[in-house]
């Protein structure tokens, strides 16, 4: 019988810049009181996302000037690989393994625009062989942990022995905004952070977790529910509809669907690790998959200290859950554009 495909190991890695909830909040009143009409009835939601502090590539100050779509693909660059290379070697580390050990990249990032992308430019820092194959994937938003920790398993599956390190980074502050603003702004200024995770994955005994299964789910005629729009300033979030009502009406069903086809049910696991997209969608996801009101505890301590780092967010999340201990079957979830739910299926390796 050939070896489970085992999560060898996981890291996070955070920017230095702390954006704490409070300054962000009297900031964001400074520039948008006057500019935005709305801003008074929807400053309460810097109260309600939850979060205490942020982290940012940038210090604030950079934030408060307009800034063009170069000058935020400069920002990207220069932070993105940063973080690429402080979460993939603390994944290796942890792995006892170096950049030369690998043999598949996969690299996530929605957040700015990079080719050569992210793995490329860091190769020399981290070490890669020249003949590791690269795979950068884009446009999985706030679903690119869960879809993404997916799509390394099959490729560690695909290639037995092969070593897979993902990496996803994504800056979200960088689509900060002063002008042409829309509510979807002012919830993200209140909601995003910047961060990047890393884990190594091959087929092996070992690790932490094996993966026992993946699904998704893609609602038809939901493409307005979130993602980015396109202008000369750079990438604008869109949320057109709300999330969190969607969420409880329609998440339980989906997921139903996603166990069955491994023949599982809800009661079959012990432990929903979720992507945290807000308090709200927090208490939505507790509602439709009828677990106890602040039974995701890890999810709720992640947006305090580090608010919704989009794609690595629920890595962030799985972290302090195998820290606490992973009970025997967990399912890493995450929602985001397509409108997608994607999750994995995780058995304890202790």
């Amino acid at each position: 019988m050939s070896a489970p495909v085992a999560v060898l190991s996981l890291a996070t890695a955070s920017p230095p810049h702390q954006m704490p909830q409070a300054q962000v909040a009297e900031v964001a009143r400074r520039l948008f009181e006057d500019k935005f009409p709305q801003f008074d009835r929807m400053a309460k939601v810097f109260d309600t996302a939850g979060i205490a502090t942020r982290q940012s590539v940038l210090p604030i100050d950079w934030y408060l000037q307009p800034r063009s779509w170069p000058e935020r693909t400069e920002a990207y660059l220069r932070g993105g690989v940063d973080l690429f290379v402080d979460a993939a070697q603390a994944a290796l580390d942890e792995a006892g393994l170096k950049g030369a050990d690998v043999d598949i990249i996969v690299t996530v990032s929605s957040t700015g625009i990079a080719t050569p992308s992210l793995e490329a430019r860091a190769m020399a820092r981290v070490g890669f062989r020249p003949d590791a194959a690269r795979v950068p994937v884009f446009g999985l938003g706030c679903a690119g942990g869960a879809t993404s920790l997916a799509l390394a398993a099959r490729l560690a599956k695909a290639t037995p022995g092969a070593v897979v390190l993902l990496v996803i980074v994504e800056l979200c502050t960088l689509a900060f905004r002063l002008e042409d603003l829309s509510k979807a702004d002012i919830v993200a200024t209140a909601l995003f952070g910047d961060g990047a995770a890393a884990a190594v994955l091959r087929c092996d005994e070992g690790g932490f977790a094996h993966v026992e299964g993946m699904a998704e789910h893609t609602w038809p005629d939901t493409l307005d529910i979130m993602g980015w729009r396109v202008d000369p300033q750079g990438l604008g979030v869109i949320f057109a509809r709300a999330i969190p009502p969607f969420a409880r009406a329609n998440l339980r069903p989906a997921m139903e669907e996603m166990l069955a086809s491994q023949k599982l049910g809800l009661d079959d696991v012990d432990r929903f690790i979720c992507h945290p997209g807000g308090m709200k969608v927090i208490d939505a996801m507790e509602a439709a998959l009828s677990m106890g009101q602040g039974r995701l505890d890890h999810e709720r301590a992640v947006l305090r200290d580090h608010g919704n780092m989009s794609a690595p967010t629920v890595l962030y999340v799985l972290d302090r859950a195998r820290r606490a201990g992973l009970p025997d079957r967990s399912v890493v979830t995450a929602l985001g554009p397509g409108f997608t739910s994607s999750t994995v299926t995780l058995r304890s390796a202790a």
